[in-house]
C-alpha cells in the first residue's frame, strides 16, 4: 500500500488522508489498553534511551504528561519512574477517569503528530497555530517540547523511521496540494 501512495493522483492522497482517521478511529478503541501500552513504551524507550539514561527527563517523574491524538479519539498518561517510561491505566468506561490527573497535555490532530515526527512541521509554529495545544504546567510543557526536538530520529527502529518519514512527507505533499487549490 505505501509504495503505491506516490502513484497515486493527488486527489486520491487528499482523500486518503482527509478519510483516515475517520476509518481507523471507531476500530483503534478496540485495541487493547496492553497493546497499545507496549508499543508506545517500546518506542518511547527506543526514542529516549539516552535522554533517560542521562537524567534528561527527571522532570517527569511523579508527573504525568497527557498525550491525545484529538482525530483519533486516544488519550495516553505518561510519567517516568525507575528510569523508565510508565503508562497509566486505561481510563474506566463507567467513570470516564482515573485517579490520576495530568499535570500538562499536549493534544493536536494525528496528521500535526505525524508532521512534527517526521521534522517537516515546527511544534513551535503548530502551538501558534493552535493546532498544538499545550495546557497545564506550561514551564513542563516547555521542558517536555524541548526535549522532543532534541530527539535523534535515527534512534527509532529503522522500519518505524522510515514510515514515519515516508508518510510525513506524502502527507507534507497533500497539504501543500490542499493549500494551492484553496488559493485558485
Amino acid at each position: 500500500m505505501l509504495n503505491l501512495l506516490p502513484s497515486m493522483p493527488m486527489s486520491m492522497r487528499i482523500n486518503l488522508f482527509t478519510y483516515a482517521p475517520k476509518v481507523l478511529r471507531p476500530s483503534l478503541r478496540f485495541i487493547p489498553h496492553q497493546c497499545q501500552q507496549y508499543a508506545l513504551l517500546s518506542a518511547l524507550h527506543s526514542v529516549f534511551k539516552d535522554a533517560i539514561k542521562e537524567g534528561e527527563l527527571d522532570f517527569l517523574q511523579d508527573k504525568w504528561l497527557k498525550i491525545t491524538i484529538t482525530d483519533l479519539d486516544l488519550s495516553w498518561l505518561l510519567s517516568i519512574k525507575d528510569n523508565k517510561f510508565i503508562m497509566a491505566p486505561r481510563q474506566s468506561s463507567l467513570s470516564g477517569t482515573t485517579n490520576i490527573s495530568e499535570t500538562v497535555s499536549f493534544s493536536a490532530a494525528g496528521d500535526d503528530l505525524l508532521l512534527i515526527a517526521g521534522r517537516k512541521e515546527d511544534p513551535d509554529t503548530l502551538f501558534f497555530q493552535r493546532r498544538l495545544k499545550i495546557e497545564g504546567d506550561t514551564e513542563l510543557g516547555l521542558e517536555v517540547k524541548n526535549v522532543i526536538d532534541a530527539i535523534d530520529l535515527d534512534n527509532l527502529p529503522s522500519i518505524l523511521h522510515s514510515w514515519v518519514n515516508f508518510l510525513a512527507a506524502q502527507l507534507q505533499q497533500v497539504k501543500q496540494a490542499q493549500n494551492e487549490r484553496s488559493r485558485d
